[in-house]
């Protein structure tokens, strides 16, 4: 049979922020879900089941102060977890723990051949949330500990993470920022939350030179991005050779977004896509496991995920 493009679609994450007025809303999933429709990708995927990460995994990439005292937050009734700015409802940790645990049923699938790539329609996002804090819209870094997990769990040696949100990620930054077998890049809009991802931030100790970040000024697009990836990123996947490639896929680095100023089209991911998949091809066997971030004009989130999906798709 041949391997398709897994889908990881949990609708119980529609009741995170439930009846608060917020950018990363419920619909956020409903439109991912009508893009894949109205574009006839659903029944080509491989439908992923849905479980909670475990403590243990959750201690991959985060501290368990800081995990107790997001649980507590949460299960206390507060509006906010006290470590940042993050928005939450009384079930935000029972979501956010599904999350991160169907993207380790993704990193599974893939890394065991049962897909040949992955697409997780998650919510809440996770890049910003760091070894000791949740930050912005995140309260578990999904990636990070999809990362750690597929090394601890599979063996994988060389993660790389590529990540075209239009805010930088800087919580997978900082727990990978001194480990040389976890590759970040990083494409953003500068100035702009949370105000970290400068060009010198290129790792610490070893790990130097294996972090590498792109902040652009408000109205870059398909230029700046795709060159970046074309230019300096695929020059430094042949001398990282990573084993596995996973996307933090923000489409609020498409044109119109409600909190970005980038230009990137639907054709843009499309080729973003194309090549992250040839990185992938020629080093970690094809192995793509992509985790949704931001997005936050409807529509355009919907179309960005189709052309995405579409991509991951293809042989």
């Amino acid at each position: 049979m041949e391997l398709t493009t897994a889908l990881l679609a949990d609708s119980r994450c529609r009741e995170h922020l439930v009846g608060v007025e917020h950018p990363e809303r419920p619909e956020r999933f409903d439109a991912v879900m009508d893009g894949l429709r109205k574009a006839r990708l659903l029944g080509r995927m491989l439908p992923l089941e849905h479980r909670s990460a475990t403590a243990e995994e959750l201690l991959l990439c985060h501290t368990r102060e800081y995990l107790s005292v997001a649980k507590h937050d949460v299960e206390a009734g507060y509006h906010q977890l006290t470590t940042g700015d993050t928005d939450i409802t009384p079930n935000s940790w029972e979501i956010a723990l599904r999350a991160a645990g169907g993207v380790l049923n993704a990193v599974d699938a893939v890394v065991a051949g049962k897909a040949r790539n992955a697409f997780c329609a998650v919510r809440p996002p996770g890049h910003h949330a760091t070894p000791s804090r949740g930050m912005g819209f995140c309260l578990l870094n999904n990636i990070a500990i999809g990362a750690r997990y597929a090394q601890r769990k599979h063996g994988i040696e060389r993660v790389l993470i590529v990540d075209w949100d239009v805010h930088h990620g800087n919580g997978t930054q900082d727990i990978y920022y001194s480990d040389p077998t976890v590759f970040f890049f990083s494409t953003h809009q500068w100035p702009l939350y949370p105000g970290t991802g400068r060009a010198d931030e290129t790792g610490a100790g070893s790990a130097k030179g294996t972090k590498m970040n792109f902040p652009f000024p408000a109205g870059s697009g398909r230029k700046e991005i795709l060159g970046a990836v074309e230019n300096s990123l695929m020059p430094a996947a042949d001398r990282f050779r990573p084993d596995l490639v996973m996307i933090s896929a923000g489409f609020d680095s498409r044109i119109d977004d409600l909190l970005g100023g980038f230009k990137l089209t639907d054709r843009d991911f499309t080729d973003l896509t194309r090549r992250v998949m040839e990185m992938a091809a020629k080093h970690g066997g094809g192995r793509v496991v992509s985790v949704l971030e931001g997005g936050y004009n409807l529509s355009g989130l919907a179309s960005a995920a189709a052309a995405h999906v579409e991509a991951l798709l293809q042989t």
